[in-house]
């Protein structure tokens, strides 16, 4: 690290580690190779996975951020270290989804590959302890986690990046059929977009492949025990570097 000092690890999650550094508007994400599914329930170590999301994360908070969108990033370190400004986690997982597939359609009569005009925001409340469950508007105001002003902010923050996203996605031959993402409170007070976004956090399927399962790009390769997982990643890493500038170095 020539840019700044490591100090102490903040938080180690289930793929990244956050550390604080010798500046205090500054922390250094770590991407991890560990993999992990239904609330890490099932775990593997996968060797090239977390330089790949490192890397594809850089790029798609790039893109965000060229359509004026907020971000907690600030540019990449190395192969697998990202330099970000410190956020105040919202502990809200936000989900967005195009696309019928997962969890919705054993939720609800949807068949799966149901396109959802317009698309359908769930939120959840970020908890392994209780299953991480989804919020109600009259649950997320009992928490008092967001104010009306806030929560109408979020919304539309997480419809700005599908936009951005899908579209990036759509030239390279990918369909955006949902993602998670986290948002913070900045310094400032702003909300910006944080944590990730990446195959883990993506479902992605190549256009071009009708095959159900051929298709997958995504951590539904490993959820599912189709193979191939890292192998995955690095084509979704291949498509969106032929199309986004190079990742800007931290200095």
């Amino acid at each position: 690290m020539t840019a700044f000092s490591l100090g102490a690890l903040l938080y180690e999650g289930k793929a990244k580690r956050i550390y604080a550094t010798d500046q205090d508007d500054l922390v250094a994400v770590e991407f991890k190779d560990d993999a992990t599914a239904f609330n890490a329930l099932k775990k593997a170590h996968l060797a090239g996975k977390g330089e790949l999301n490192c890397r594809i994360s850089a790029l798609l908070f790039e893109h965000l951020i060229r359509c004026g969108i907020p971000t907690h990033y600030l540019g990449v370190v190395d192969a697998t270290w990202m330099a970000v400004r410190p956020v105040r986690v919202i502990p809200v997982e936000v989900v967005v989804r195009n696309v019928a597939a997962g969890s919705l359609c054993k939720q609800l009569p949807i068949a799966a590959g149901t396109v959802l005009e317009p698309p359908l925001l769930d939120l959840y409340y970020k908890d392994d302890a209780l299953g991480d469950p989804l919020l109600t508007e009259a649950r997320l105001e009992r928490l008092g986690l967001l104010t009306p002003e806030q929560r109408q902010r979020l919304g539309d923050l997480a419809l700005q990046v599908n936009g951005a996203l899908r579209s990036l996605f759509a030239r390279v031959g990918l369909e955006l059929v949902d993602f998670k993402i986290e948002l913070g409170f900045s310094a400032e007070g702003a909300i910006v977009v944080a944590d990730e976004i990446s195959p883990d956090t993506c479902r992605l399927w190549d256009l071009q492949v009708n095959d159900p399962q051929d298709r997958i790009l995504d951590k539904d390769r490993f959820r599912q025990d189709l193979g191939g997982v890292v192998e995955a990643y690095g084509e979704v890493f291949k498509r969106v570097q032929g199309v986004c500038p190079e990742a800007g170095v931290y200095r």
